[in-house]
């Protein structure tokens, strides 16, 4: 019984588990199936919707249109007000057929663009899963994946936009194109229609312009490679602007051909060790008749990098910046000979932008140009060393950029070494002991300069400099006055130096603004501005740089009527290259200025095509660079405001030579004051302890009398305090706007012929240098025609006064600012002039009827004129001239001579004499005089 019962109990145990399991199996499989058919069914709604999406995308393509793919359309350029200026297309161009291609050609390209070219059927899914990959791994856009069949078809029918739409309509047309043609034509295609530079198009031309060879097959291993790396980037890689930068894409081509199996490794490196420069021929220049082509060259050039298009096949209309009229003088001045000396191989370019938008208005490529089209454009290209135009950018930029040095920071200009030990000289070999940073860039100095690089520091100077366009890999101590390892172009400085001008915004210099293509989609060019810099950086350097051409080594840029700041520099031969052309150490090789004003900002150089024994700018020819600036800048600029001080920055009057800056004091003489900026929170707050100026005694016994007998003033008077430095000056006027100042060691002077009928009043001031007395004064009337004065010869005269300060009118004071008073003439009102100058006596002025007396404005104490030797009357002078009072016709007038027997000195109205405003005729006025006088 207890055995069946174990029995019937395992077998229910056993059909219950296997029922579980079977359960189980069926659930599992049930699971799988559903996954399975969900899995299917998303790869077919994703299949479905990528066939719709592609679909979509395509409906819009372009048809294969054959006239496209063999008669190029030409693009048309406009100008800046939307007029055209040139068609480019129809270029010339050697057409070759498959059969004319070697096949080490095509290795190269088929190594570098598309190894699995004759496998597919014009897009390379293997490739293009193998890119994604890249990317994912490396970035978008590390590795591409377009054939060459898709891109025959990106040069003929698409725009360059990077979109899943073109994207799907490039793929969409390459099986189609492959449909249509062979692999052999599609590669014909390829070969003739890309760029290489330098408005060189299709295989065949690059091969005769490169390398000098008609025939294709006579190409080598390295040559081959070096037309098959271009196209990625033909400016980047020509070969004669970049030969580094071409030698290592020729290479990394040779490696690829290696790798895919069409050369060995052997050949590869044998071919990496040919120099570039040794497969090149001698550059050639172009001849087409395109207009403006300096100009159109640098279009050419941002169209072809940036949209990756072809400018002479793709039918563009392509907008541009262009200044139409600056452009022809720009190019006129150039071949002009008004300028420029005969001196062989002289060369010299103009870059013009716009100040506030960066826009290029005229692009001076070089001299007689006119049977040459898209020759070596000397405005656009690397030219030369910068010399001390980098100055600003290197130096004193970053020096306030990060230090907040203030224009007065003083420098030692002394004798001074690198950091290597290697001596830095000024370039007149002097030094000038401390100094302002503001003067040494004004004078151009280089061990300030030097001294505010290493005070920054080389990898800040660098970082400032970059972003401003300059592009420098390192920078070394030598580079502070300009001794660049590379050379620069015009129109890179002067974008850099439009920062300065433009607030410390940064736009990169630029022809295009943008591109229509044929399907009527715009592609925008415009540079995004970017501040660069702070905006007391930029005002400060502008407010120095003003003072280069206002009193520095720019003075010949300066144009009158314009606000103008800028900087001169020029360069000298290593000591070797001098020694190879046997000449001087101090022979000089380019010539650059490069200015701005609020609108418009130019860089000029002027140097050599090529270095030989006469390569050297004479005195002369160095200042041409800064005469083409200021005829370029009178030309197109019609002037406005300055440059508007922000609030960052702090002007001062600051006295000279003190350090730290110290505020000029009420008594510090103005010879002794500069003004200069600072960054706000840095300025000084110190005033300069400057003594009062020491004022002398005044004369005493001043007296002038009338003789009769000789028909003369007799003008006297004494001092006791001369030393051998002592002079008088006397400043005489009459009622009769007559005028005049001279200076005596004498102790008297005669005035011969005196005006009948006029009162006259003499000043006399006693000087020792800079300490000056106060004026003594007297006054003395002549009589007039046919008066009888005997018995009265000193009719009029006042008495003496030691100390003249007495109150003997009341009239009305002369205010602080040294304005005169009002007076009467014969009742008729006149106004008073303005006196300029506190040192000189109030100027009352009449602007009376019948000829009276006009009133004029003093600009400031008359300058001192030597005595007449000539007797006779003088002209009158002029009525109604600013600064002097105008002139009774019937007036006569003062002559001042010599008096050989009394050895006084005489007083005239010669041509010289400085003639200020007329005086009062009557009492008051005189009075007036005598006050305004007391108060000097």
């Amino acid at each position: 019984m207890s055995g069946e019962y174990r029995s019937r109990v395992e077998r229910k145990q056993a059909a219950k588990r296997t029922k579980q399991k079977k359960a189980k199996k069926r659930k599992s499989t049930s699971l799988f199936k559903k996954l399975a058919i969900a899995v299917l069914l998303f790869m077919i709604i994703g299949m479905v919707g990528g066939i719709a999406t592609f679909a979509y995308f395509i409906k819009d393509a372009p048809p294969l249109d054959e006239a496209k793919i063999k008669d190029p359309l030409s693009s048309t350029i406009y100008d800046m007000n939307g007029h055209k200026v040139a068609e480019l297309g129809g270029h010339k161009r050697t057409y070759i057929s498959y059969k004319d291609i070697p096949k080490v050609l095509e290795e190269a390209v088929l190594a570098t663009e598309d190894a699995r070219f004759y496998e597919h059927h014009g897009v390379d899914f293997v490739r293009l899963a193998g890119a994604v990959v890249a990317n994912v791994k490396e970035g978008f856009g590390s590795e591409g994946g377009s054939t060459i069949t898709q891109q025959v078809v990106k040069l003929t029918f698409l725009s360059p936009e990077k979109t899943l739409k073109r994207k799907a309509q490039e793929a969409w047309l390459a099986l189609r194109l492959e449909q249509k043609y062979s692999k052999q034509e599609i590669l014909e295609m390829y070969f003739n229609k890309i760029y290489y530079s330098d408005s060189i198009y299709g295989v065949a031309r690059a091969a005769e312009y490169y390398f000098g060879k008609t025939d294709l097959k006579d190409l080598t291993l390295p040559e081959a490679a070096l037309l098959a790396g271009m196209p990625q980037s033909p400016n980047n890689y020509n070969p004669y602007d970049h030969p580094e930068a071409a030698k290592k894409r020729r290479d990394i081509v040779l490696s690829l051909m290696a790798k895919h199996g069409f050369i060995t490794k052997e050949e590869a490196e044998k071919a990496k060790q040919v120099p570039i420069k040794s497969m090149l021929v001698e550059r050639k220049k172009q001849d087409n008749s395109i207009p403006y082509d300096s100009f159109i060259d640098e279009v050419v050039k941002e169209v072809t990098d940036q949209a990756n298009v072809n400018v002479f096949e793709d039918g563009l209309k392509i907008y541009t910046t262009l200044d139409q009229d600056a452009q022809k003088y720009v190019e006129d001045l150039l071949n002009s000979n008004t300028l420029f000396t005969n001196k062989k191989d002289l060369q010299s370019a103009i870059a013009l932008i716009d100040t506030k938008t960066g826009e290029i208005r005229a692009l001076g490529g070089g001299r007689h140009r006119e049977n040459v089209t898209f020759g070596f454009n000397y405005a656009i290209q690397p030219v030369g060393q910068p010399g001390s135009a980098i100055k600003p950018i290197l130096d004193y930029g970053p020096a306030i950029e990060y230090l907040k040095w203030s224009t007065a920071h003083q420098i030692v200009d002394e004798p001074y070494s690198y950091s290597n030990g290697k001596p830095i000289r000024n370039a007149d070999r002097r030094y000038l002991g401390p100094m302002t940073m503001r003067y040494a860039l004004a004078k151009s100095r280089n061990i300030p300069a030097l001294k505010a690089l290493q005070a920054v520091g080389r990898e800040r100077a660098k970082e400032f400099a970059n972003r401003l366009g300059m592009g420098l890999d390192e920078v070394h101590e030598a580079y502070a006055i300009g001794g660049l390892e590379n050379r620069v172009s015009p129109l890179q400085m002067a974008g850099a130096y439009s920062a300065f001008a433009n607030n410390g915004v940064y736009i990169k210099p630029h022809a295009v603004t943008k591109i229509v293509f044929p399907d009527g989609t715009e592609m925008s060019l415009k540079p995004k501005p970017k501040r660069v810099m702070k905006d007391y950086t930029a005002y400060m350097i502008t407010d120095m740089l003003k003072s280069v051409v206002q009193y520095g080594t720019g003075t010949l840029a300066n144009v009158p009527g314009l606000h103008v700041a800028g900087k001169t520099g020029t360069t000298n031969y290593p000591s070797e290259v001098a020694r190879k052309y046997g000449l001087s150490e101090r022979a000089v090789p380019d010539s650059w200025f490069v200015g701005y004003t609020p609108n418009y900002t130019a860089a000029v150089w002027t140097g050599f095509s090529k270095r030989s024994s006469t390569a050297d700018l004479t005195d002369r020819e160095q200042r041409i660079s800064r005469l083409l600036f200021k005829r370029v800048i009178s030309h197109i600029d019609d002037g406005g405001s300055d440059f508007k001080m922000p609030k960052s920055v702090v002007k001062l009057p600051i006295k000279k030579g003190s350090n730290p800056p110290k505020l000029a004091s009420k008594y510090t003489p103005e010879s002794e004051i500069t003004y200069e900026c600072f960054v706000r929170g840095t300025e000084p707050t110190e005033v300069a302890k400057d003594d009062e100026p020491e004022t002398l005694p005044s004369v005493t016994n001043l007296q002038a009398a009338y003789n009769q007998a000789t028909n003369s003033i007799v003008v006297s008077w004494n001092y006791s305090n001369a030393n051998g430095n002592t002079i008088f000056e006397i400043r005489i006027k009459n009622d009769k706007g007559e005028q005049n100042v001279i200076t005596t060691g004498e102790q008297s002077i005669i005035v011969n012929n005196p005006t009948p009928g006029a009162v006259y009043t003499f000043a006399v001031y006693a000087k020792d240098g800079e300490n000056q007395s106060k004026p003594a004064l007297t006054s003395v009337r002549v009589p007039g025609e046919g008066e009888n004065i005997q018995g009265n010869e000193n009719q009029g005269q006042t008495p003496p006064s030691d100390q003249p300060n007495q109150d003997t009118n009341n009239g009305q004071q002369p205010n602080e600012n040294g304005n005169g008073t009002n007076g009467n003439n014969n009742g008729n009102n006149g106004n008073s002039g303005n006196n300029g100058n506190d040192n000189n006596p109030g100027n009352n002025g009449n602007n009376g009827n019948n000829g009276n007396n006009g009133g004029g404005n003093s600009g400031g104490t008359p300058s001192p004129t030597p005595p007449s030797t000539n007797p006779t009357p003088t002209t009158p002078p002029p009525q109604n001239n600013n600064g002097s009072g105008g002139n009774n016709g019937n007036a006569q007038h003062n002559n001042i001579g010599n008096n050989n027997n009394a050895q006084h000195n005489n007083i005239g109205n010669n041509n010289n004499a400085q003639r200020n405003n007329s005086i009062g005729t009557n009492a008051q006025q005189r009075s007036d005089l005598i006050n305004k006088e007391n108060e000097n």
